[in-house]
């Protein structure tokens, strides 16, 4: 068997099948905590910068993020891990529920803390990261409630992922327990792989060790060149009872290695790499939704390279979206070059003026935080912008001259209905992001308001979200008189008032269509 190449293979349908799984994923959950501040002085006390705390966020660690993947993959997530009976285990909770993800096998024990890793940065420099943890194996008894919480669970998914870190709770008994209900219900297993020692891993169907995994579990074998990493993986394959390995080779992509042979799937050369972090789940998540929707494991793995290609562009621990991996697998065909070119298409500075339009905040979020990362100044501003005029394209040129990149938040059909009255707006909010969209100073479109009377009609939530360094607001209000101000203040952004080119409105641009003379 030799390489494949990304324009061998197009399958939405596949992605699409996906929403109709379920998957089972074992393993060490976490809390990762990010404090954000910024640093203006060193310590009198030791030489070490101060961190003037500005925001802290909180996400699922460890197997939460392969389940994050998966959730985001329209995959409906099971998990069966443990938690500390503390503060940090009811945010683990709370966060999964909210993912929607079924928290029966998630077990609360009072003898040991939930795992917590915190990281501290000034900007996107990380300066710190404490982890919060007690490594030890789990108990008999543990261990029995575990499987047979498996036993439970195991019949109602398509696919189960062991995503072991190493911390105690998936023991060689409950690895093996795991393994073998999942066999007697036909079910895939997948393994995120700790260690040097596979055999424990044994009639699992995939594994997938990086590259200095898979050299460490095969007494530092070479592993540069396809044919090394092929003999690497089928001494693994022979010696530890595992059907197949998919082995993860950065830039280089990816080889899925079985017993007759070896697939190596390259990834493009030119994907801009921002954060590896998280690339792992992202990998063995896409691998088995693929293989629960019923694909095999080379068209599987070719889609996980496609989907750790794109979350490497993304700054911190991102999840892969379905709708990103639709918008990659039709791109490839009309752009040609794969998806070297879909990710130029997203991300180049001087790309044809079409800017994305999000679908989701988190999404709108991801490409702010790409930008800050290059160290762009991101400006924000919202409106209806139900008839474009001339005093909207002056003023947008105007905030655009004032930051590197400009998001527009805006309001979706029912707010504006709220503001503006019930004949309005003229055209939907499919139509208004389209021209936005196609205006040289705008970056990228995210829809935000309330849908019914009563509910905040503000950008608040959403800048709470985004966290752009600068607001620019139209018109002649002071800073003090524009509710979404103190959001902005709160995390260390700036207010903007810009000035409004008088005698152009849409109200004008109404009345005007409608009796031929404008007030």
């Amino acid at each position: 068997m030799g390489a494949m190449a990304y324009n061998e293979f197009d399958d939405t349908e596949l992605v699409q099948k996906m929403a109709q799984t379920a998957i089972l994923v074992a393993g060490d959950i976490m809390l990762d905590r990010f404090v954000y501040g910024h640093v203006d002085r060193i310590s009198p006390e030791s030489p070490i910068p101060v961190l003037s705390i500005d925001r802290e966020n909180i996400m699922l660690g460890g197997a939460g993020n392969t389940l994050s993947n998966l959730i985001h993959l329209k995959c409906k997530g099971k998990i069966l891990s443990i938690v500390g009976d503390d503060e940090a285990g009811r945010q683990v909770r709370e966060k999964a529920e909210h993912y929607g993800i079924d928290v029966t096998g998630l077990k609360t024990l009072s003898d040991r803390p939930t795992i917590v890793k915190t990281r501290f940065l000034a900007g996107h420099q990380q300066l710190l990261r404490t982890d919060f943890e007690r490594v030890r194996e789990i108990t008999k008894e543990t261990e029995q409630a575990l499987l047979q919480a498996g036993d439970e669970i195991m019949p109602t998914v398509n696919a189960l992922i062991i995503s072991d870190y190493g911390k105690g709770l998936l023991t060689p008994s409950v690895i093996k327990g795991l393994i073998d209900r999942a066999q007697k219900h036909g079910i895939p297993v997948l393994v995120d792989p700790k260690g040097t020692d596979y055999s424990k891993y044994r009639g699992a169907d995939v594994v997938t060790p990086n590259r200095k995994e898979l050299s460490l579990a095969t007494s530092g074998r070479r592993v540069d060149e396809d044919d090394e990493i092929t003999e690497a993986a089928q001494d693994v394959i022979k010696r530890c009872g595992i059907k197949s390995v998919v082995a993860t080779r950065s830039r280089d992509g990816m080889s899925v290695i079985q017993d007759d042979g070896a697939v190596h799937i390259r990834s493009a050369t030119d994907i801009e790499v921002f954060d590896v972090s998280g690339a792992g789940d992202t990998v063995i998540a896409t691998i088995a939704a693929g293989l629960a929707a019923g694909a095999d494991i080379i068209q599987s793995a070719a889609l996980a390279n496609l989907a750790g290609s794109i979350v490497v562009s993304k700054v911190g621990t991102a999840p892969i979206r379905a709708e990103e991996l639709i918008e990659a697998l039709e791109n490839l065909e009309t752009y040609g070059q794969g998806l070297a070119a879909f990710a130029a298409r997203r991300s180049s500075q001087d790309r044809t003026r079409e800017a994305p339009v999000a679908q989701t905040w988190e999404e709108a979020k991801e490409d702010v935080e790409r930008w800050k990362a290059r160290g762009l100044t991101v400006g924000f501003t919202n409106g209806c912008f139900d008839i474009i005029h001339p005093g909207h394209v002056k003023y947008l040129n105007v905030a655009r001259h004032r930051c590197d990149r400009l998001v527009v938040g805006l309001n979706i059909d029912s707010s504006v209905k709220i503001l503006k009255g019930e004949d309005r707006p003229v055209h939907d909010e499919a139509s208004r992001a389209a021209v936005l969209a196609a205006l040289g100073s705008v970056d990228l479109v995210v829809f935000f308001g309330a849908k019914e009377k009563g509910q905040d009609n503000t950008a608040i939530d959403l800048i709470g979200v985004l966290q752009p360094d600068r607001y620019f607001k139209g018109g002649d209000y002071t800073v003090e008189q524009i509710p979404e101000a103190p959001s902005v203040q709160a995390y260390g952004g700036e207010v903007e008032v810009l000035d409004i080119s008088e005698g152009h409105s849409t109200t004008n641009s109404i009345r005007k269509i409608q009796t031929g003379k404008a007030a």
